[in-house]
């Protein structure tokens, strides 16, 4: 049985009423292997995607002091506790940082551990997961555990060929069983592959927003992992490097929340980018 501190902080995580999870993600600072320039004001990212909707924010320690005047009573942090420790495209090792007691001092709802797998390290990375998850329990703190590809910026395409969904099953699977309480997975391709890495891992699963697409194709994904099971997602790329922040966070809680189609999602966007005329509609432009 959960304890109350994770019973309580859990209830802000995912809205009882809608049973969703709309999470954005502007921790990329610490995985990214360039700087992303959407990140030069965080809390303004942060700002816009509240008003469009999200209520959950993945931050890094540093940036949780940063941004915290933009976080209102409703909304919660999440504070990642792993980074890159290689700025290369081709793969990165994962470093430990941060601790769960320093994010119950800090005032978050959750921790977040980024998982890979099939790496020379899995055994450590497996033994730090377990860690974490022991750790959770002990101060009773959500764990959300991301269950991705080796390289964050690796998309479906780059990996479908050597590891593809039943990778994501299987790490989904590990995260669930070392005591995540939400576990974030990559886009496997299709609703069915999605559907069975869900029921693998037997949690609430929100989907990761991945690389930069097009607005509508973003939406037609989500629109399937909504039809998969999904309870939410948690974006990065795809909001802070957006045209117009607020109109996309609102157009993937419109999925996500209101249980919209992507048409209408798509629709109500074009219909915001319209009254904002000095951006071109459907480009992602950094913020």
């Amino acid at each position: 049985m959960l304890s109350l501190g994770k019973r309580v902080r859990m209830s802000r995580l995912l809205r009882e009423h809608t049973n969703s999870c709309i999470i954005c993600a502007l921790d990329h600072g610490l995985t990214s292997p360039v700087f992303l320039s959407g990140l030069f004001d965080t809390k303004a990212r942060m700002t816009e995607a509240i008003a469009g909707g999200a209520h959950v924010f993945m931050v890094s320690p540093g940036f949780a002091e940063r941004t915290f005047g933009a976080l209102r009573p409703d909304t919660s942090l999440a504070i990642m506790l792993t980074a890159s420790a290689s700025g290369r495209i081709g793969g990165s090792a994962i470093a430990p940082i941060g601790s769960v007691e320093y994010a119950v001092r800090l005032g978050a709802d959750a921790v977040v551990v980024y998982c890979a797998l099939a790496t020379p390290t899995e055994d450590q990375m497996i033994s730090y997961v377990a860690a974490v998850g022991e750790a959770c329990d002990r101060f009773g703190m959500p764990f959300i555990a991301e269950a991705e590809w080796p390289n964050a910026y690796d998309g479906l395409e780059t990996v479908e060929g050597t590891l593809g969904p039943e990778y994501l099953k299987r790490n989904a699977r590990i995260c669930a069983e070392l005591g995540a309480d939400i576990v974030k997975v990559n886009w496997s391709g299709d609703a069915a592959s999605f559907a069975e890495i869900i029921a693998a891992c037997n949690s609430p699963v929100v989907v990761a927003g991945g690389s930069l697409i097009s607005d509508s194709a973003l939406l037609d994904r989500f629109e399937q992992a909504v039809k998969a099971g999904a309870i939410g997602c948690s974006v990065g790329r795809n909001i802070f490097q957006h045209a117009y922040p607020e109109a996309i966070t609102r157009a993937i809680a419109r999925v996500f929340r209101d249980k919209w189609s992507a048409r209408q999602a798509m629709d109500e966007l074009q219909e915001a980018l319209k009254s904002r005329p000095e951006l071109r509609d459907g480009v992602h432009q950094p913020a």
